[in-house]
């Protein structure tokens, strides 16, 4: 690709006042109005002094923002730009929406994720985004640690991750996401919770379990629910909240002496031969799994207390492979890597197996996140930064939703992908007989997908 023309033929001035350059905000925008999401933040949400004034206004700018890429206080002008005075009112300043999220407190940022529930309701009797939820639903939960730089922003601290492979610790937030999703849709978030940086990740996951079910059967889950969670949330609260509210769990274990006894109690004939469908990479290995054997016994988790459980233990071994031994040398004593799953699932050993490794889809749900509006946590007030998270989960499951109604594999494609190719397309506007009409580009490839999101968003 090259230019046609020399630089000094081309010129550019901004000097239109008629172009917009996301127009994709006009039909997603109408969906969060025709969900709720202005009266439920009405509703919900009380903030003090004149900071807090309008506040549905100054929530849907921020999510505007967020649809369109904004991750940082500055980034939300993008809604003010050339003709979006034509097309959207009560359009606030960075400054202004940067005062209203210092009022926040913690009970307020509550009212905020409170409405941000009631617009996923309304989101789910709107869009099919939980199909087949009358059948089987997963209720994933997981914490994700976000980096920050300013030494002054309010409850950061050091906290463990992962980066390359390597046990680091990083100063910064742990947030805590729940999502909802079925075997037939990708998944939508249920619920969030910022905390501290060196909070453990189970702390304060029982409660946020316990609202994310009550979410998902006001969004229409009346079949099965599963939670599932990794073993930073193998904890009797987690357990208990499960329990009380009659839903199943799927947790996996941490492989101490009781459970590794367990697993090797386990007779050789009762291993079942499973096959990835894609290979996995093993990180204590160091190499592609592409096959392992699975097996079940029962077990009684914290036995002793009044939280004992007695469940399903669903064991995956792997076979460690000695990188000394010479080809064709044969094994004296075979040895086994352990993975095991605490689980009351009532579906069959392989189903239940794979329906658990399922629970990887959240952390896709937290590199839309990070590669969107959780770039940056942009305050240093700490409930600010919270309900900045509650706002981004309301933009995830507006372009999730936007999504379904474009129809065809965008129900399933990438909030990035969403955003870049329907959101994000340039428009020219054009006042006629007492209408605004959007000019959009020619021969844009992705037509018709911004076409049924227009037309199924359509007033009448």
């Amino acid at each position: 690709m090259r230019l046609r023309h020399d630089a000094p033929v081309v010129r550019a001035t901004f000097d239109d006042p008629n172009l917009v350059s996301c127009a994709g905000l006009v039909p997603v925008m109408r969906l969060a109005q025709q969900v709720g999401l202005h009266d439920a933040v009405t509703d919900r949400v009380r903030l003090p002094t004149d900071k807090g004034a309008n506040p549905a206004g100054k929530v849907a700018t921020i999510v505007a923002g967020m649809l369109a890429g904004a991750d940082s206080i500055d980034d939300l002008d993008i809604a003010r730009h050339g003709g979006m005075p034509s097309l959207f009112t009560s359009v606030y300043a960075p400054s202004t929406i940067g005062s209203f999220l210092r009022t926040f407190t913690h009970g307020h940022v509550r009212q905020l994720q409170a409405a941000a529930r009631d617009t996923l309701i309304g989101l789910a009797g709107r869009v099919p985004i939980l199909a087949g939820a009358d059948v089987l639903t997963f209720v994933d939960v997981d914490s994700v640690l976000r980096r920050v730089y300013g030494k002054q922003k309010q409850g950061i601290g050091f906290g463990h991750a992962k980066v390359g492979g390597y046990d680091v610790w990083l100063r910064g937030y742990n947030p805590l996401i729940a999502t909802l999703s079925t075997p037939l849709s990708a998944p939508v978030i249920a619920a969030t919770r910022l905390r501290a940086g060196n909070a453990g990740s189970a702390r304060g996951a029982a409660s946020m379990i316990a609202e994310a079910i009550t979410t998902a059967r006001a969004c229409g889950a009346s079949g099965e629910i599963v939670v599932r969670a990794d073993s930073a949330f193998y904890a009797k609260t987690v357990i208990t909240a499960c329990r009380r509210r009659n839903v199943r769990f799927s947790v996996t274990c941490r492989i101490d002496a009781k459970i590794r006894t367990a697993c090797e109690s386990i007779s050789e004939h009762e291993w079942i031969d499973i096959k990835y469908p894609q290979a996995v990479w093993d990180e204590d290995a160091g190499r592609w799994i592409s096959d392992a054997q699975i097996a079940e016994t029962t077990y009684t988790a914290f036995a002793g207390t009044r939280y004992q459980v007695t469940a399903r233990l669903i064991v995956r071994r792997i076979r460690r492979d000695d990188p000394a031994q010479h080809p064709g040398q044969g094994e004296l004593m075979p040895s086994y890597r352990y993975h095991a799953v605490l689980t009351d699932s009532p579906f069959v050993l392989a189903q239940a197996e794979a329906q658990h490794r399922g629970h990887a889809i959240i952390e896709q749900i937290n590199a839309d996140l990070i590669a969107g509006p959780l770039a940056h946590l942009p305050s240093g007030r700490f409930s600010a930064n919270d309900a900045w998270l509650a706002c981004a989960a309301i933009a995830h499951n507006l372009t999730r939703a936007a999504g379904h109604l474009a129809a065809g594999a965008w129900s399933v494609a990438r909030p990035a992908t969403i955003r870049t190719r329907i959101i994000n397309v340039a428009a020219r506007i054009a006042h006629r007989a007492r209408t605004i009409h959007l000019h959009l580009p020619d021969s844009w490839p992705w037509q018709t997908a911004f076409e049924n999101i227009y037309t199924a968003t359509a007033p009448g």
